[in-house]
């Protein structure tokens, strides 16, 4: 017996290919993305890093400069000890001069001139003094001229004057005293 199929067979259709192409730009785009993915996470881990390292310098940064500010705070500190302590040892230099030079003026007074006034201005000195003669007054200028203690002797003024009877000779003189 023969058997006759009347039904129409289907037919498989063969399938085609894929493109050569088609298949060349899907591996590429794979590959491609693999090498973009760890591009990424490499560069990521890289500025990862790089932050870390900005945080740590600025972190660095701060400390010095606090350091620095220590450091200036003290020099300043420093030089101010420094000033306090040279006009400590300045006055303690200072103290005995006005007692020196009161003592060699006073030495040098010879007997009928005295002081009315004095004035010590760093190392210049005002002296207002009055004498009975004129001789007395040129011999207390020698005496300050001849002086280890004073320099720079100078006569400024000498005015007679009559007081209660009496001739006497008002006289100004200024001088300085030696370094």
């Amino acid at each position: 017996m023969i058997k006759v199929n009347l039904l129409p067979v289907k037919k498989k259709k063969k399938q085609k290919p894929l493109p050569a192409f088609a298949i060349s730009m899907i591996l590429i785009t794979l590959v491609a993305g693999v090498i973009l993915a760890w591009l990424v996470f490499f560069f990521s881990g890289r500025v990862s890093e790089r932050e870390a390292r900005v945080r740590s310098n600025e972190a660095k940064i701060a400390e010095l400069k606090r350091k620095i500010k220590d450091v200036e705070d003290y020099e300043k500190r420093n030089a101010d000890f420094q000033k306090r302590k040279e006009i400590i040892e300045q006055l303690g230099k200072n103290k005995t001069l006005p007692v020196k030079i009161l003592d060699e003026v006073s030495a040098l007074l010879p007997p009928g001139v005295w002081l009315t006034s004095m004035d010590v201005t760093g190392e210049n000195i005002n002296l207002g003094c009055t004498a009975f003669t004129n001789t007395d007054v040129v011999n207390y200028v020698d005496k300050l001229k001849n002086s280890q203690l004073f320099t720079e002797v100078y006569l400024q003024e000498s005015v007679q004057a009559q007081t209660a009877g009496f001739s006497l000779y008002n006289f100004k003189l200024i001088f300085k005293v030696k370094g």
